[in-house]
């Protein structure tokens, strides 16, 4: 197993709060690779070093959260429904710029959104086989497309809203109408 250089990890970290940064103050197409060193205070080569350009930047983010979240998800899924939802919004609180970013950006929502709604589908698809029969003679795919979309909107309206309620609260709710349709 390599060694990881914490200065790299420092480096990305920082270009990756930069990219996020920029894109709460303007559009993601008046981003410029200029713009990310500036914020992240390191050399354009240095972001050109880790990655493509911006809109790779902005695939490996989304990739990192969704890999987060996948492996939270395997030991999410041992609990009850309340319990489990509570361990994801604090994840979305503590990575609350990402979230909020990802999910109101013009630019990013819709590719964000598409690919976290495919997440959350199935994930959903996987729980809905322990459902003891509630569901006889619905849809599946019905079912899950509903869960999920009823899911990322509460997530979305959350984040959008301020984070209003703290993660328990909102967790304990959403858990209780997921353990009604799954």
């Amino acid at each position: 197993m390599t060694k990881v250089d914490r200065r790299v990890v420092k480096t990305k970290e920082a270009i990756k709060k930069a990219i996020l940064e920029l894109m709460n103050e303007k559009n993601f197409d008046e981003i410029t690779i200029q713009d990310i060193s500036d914020r992240a205070n390191v050399n354009r080569s240095t972001v050109y070093l880790h990655y493509l350009d911006k809109f790779d930047l902005l695939d490996k983010l989304i990739e990192d959260h969704i890999n987060k979240l996948k492996e939270k998800n395997e030991w999410a899924c041992q609990e009850e429904w309340g319990d489990a939802t509570q361990i994801f919004f604090e994840y979305f609180r503590n990575h609350y710029l990402f979230f909020s970013t990802m999910l109101t950006s013009k630019e990013a929502a819709p590719s964000f959104r598409s690919k976290f709604l495919k997440y959350v589908m199935e994930g959903f698809k996987e729980e809905l086989h322990n459902t003891n029969g509630k569901n006889e003679g619905l849809n599946e795919d019905v079912i899950i497309k509903f869960a999920a979309n009823a899911y990322v909107g509460v997530l979305e309206s959350w984040l959008k809203d301020g984070m209003p309620s703290p993660p328990q609260s909102i967790a304990r709710e959403l858990g209780t109408l997921l353990d009604r349709i799954l």
